[in-house]
């Protein structure tokens, strides 16, 4: 009788999960040699359905978990619970989780409690304080703890799990948000929004959504956004809000009446690269952005104190800003009023991939699940 063919499960449950993982999970789906699940958490519902819609991919697993203003407890929880149950009726050769969320910790926890080998896409991040930002930094250093396979997108990656001691394979892949980000650039149909006038007006695109900059942190990068309009009468913001209202109320306070502000739902991801396309810079404490905006050329002023991708800062692609309004104002205004201070951020190297990162993670992988079979009983 032959033996079926291994199986990877694919966890994801958050947009940006989806996004780094829809190309993983394409090169995956397409060996032959594989057998791949996708197993949907519900961390997040519609925001991960359109990511996964736009790429072509459906859930073979969806542990529907998402309740209305959830804590970080419940999604743990409840990911262990679903997932002990997933891995029982359908036990995986191998688990791939993605980044450093809450769905990826539990989803690495789950596979270790069941004994079955865990590979970390984006490993070895690292800001090295463990609140900063909460939960992820603590999130991340527990998965490279329970993985066997580190899939460090750089060099710095790659020697932060070196001398963290991590047991297992290293392997410097490039991050699949290039992947991702490279393949949707080719269709990406402009963003139209009314009153935003591309042609005539420099737009900054921003996001903000992280836990350690709700409250006091959060009112002031809204007065710096607001300072940053008046100063500049040519220049528009363009802030797709977190569905979050801890986050989406105190902007609305402050920006839904200003002309220049708008005020979006989150964009879908081929309305997002169009809009870090067309935009001139970035203020974002995302950690994606940091990644994707400098593949388009574009400046990063990111709204932290710390950032686990000093990669983006060392080649001149991103600069750490914090959330005090003045600064927010200096800095933009800076890159908009100063042609030479401009092109040197956008025209820095992007220390990030070149595209093939998701390629180089199934070809680890099927050679990790061969030795695997050649271990003795």
């Amino acid at each position: 009788m032959i033996a079926p063919a291994p199986l990877v499960s694919i966890v994801l449950g958050t947009r940006p999960e989806a996004i780094k993982l829809a190309p993983v999970i394409l090169a995956f789906q397409a060996a032959a040699d594989l057998r791949t699940r996708v197993v949907l958490t519900g961390q997040h519902r519609e925001m991960v359905a359109q990511v996964m819609e736009l790429f072509g991919l459906s859930a073979d697993c969806d542990l529907a978990l998402m309740e209305p203003r959830q804590t970080l407890t419940h999604v743990t929880c409840a990911a262990l619970q679903g997932l002990r149950h997933e891995f029982s009726e359908h036990r995986p050769d191998l688990v791939l989780v993605q980044g450093d969320t809450t769905t990826a910790f539990a989803s690495a926890l789950a596979a270790f409690y069941e004994q079955i080998p865990v590979g970390h896409v984006e490993a070895g991040l690292r800001t090295d304080n463990l609140l900063d930002p909460f939960p992820e930094e603590a999130n991340r250093r527990l998965i490279s703890q329970l993985g066997q396979l580190h899939f460090a997108p750089t060099s710095v990656s790659e020697a932060n799990l070196k001398a963290s001691g991590v047991v297992g394979r290293i392997l410097v892949t490039g991050n699949t948000v290039i992947d991702a980000l490279l393949r949707m650039a080719e269709t990406a149909p402009q963003l139209e929004l009314p009153g935003l006038d591309w042609q005539r007006q420099r737009v900054i695109l921003a996001t903000v959504h992280r836990r350690e900059n709700w409250g006091e942190r959060l009112q002031s990068i809204g007065r710096g956004f607001l300072e940053l309009l008046d100063r500049h009468p040519d220049t528009a913001l363009l802030l797709p809000l977190h569905r979050n209202p801890t986050v989406r109320e105190p902007l609305e306070a402050l920006l839904g009446s200003h002309p220049r502000a708008f005020l979006t739902e989150p964009l879908d991801y081929d309305r997002l690269v169009a809009a870090i396309r067309g935009a001139t810079l970035l203020l974002t404490d995302s950690g994606g952005l940091q990644e994707e905006a400098p593949a388009l050329g574009k400046p990063v002023l990111v709204l932290r104190r710390t950032t686990e991708r000093p990669e983006a800062v060392s080649a001149g692609t991103a600069k750490l800003i914090g959330t005090d309004a003045e600064a927010i104002v200096r800095e933009a205004s800076l890159l908009l009023d100063d042609p030479a201070a401009y092109a040197a951020m956008a025209q820095a190297r992007n220390p990030f991939g070149d595209g093939q990162a998701s390629g180089r993670i199934l070809e680890a992988s099927r050679a990790f699940l061969a030795s695997r079979t050649l271990e003795p009983a």
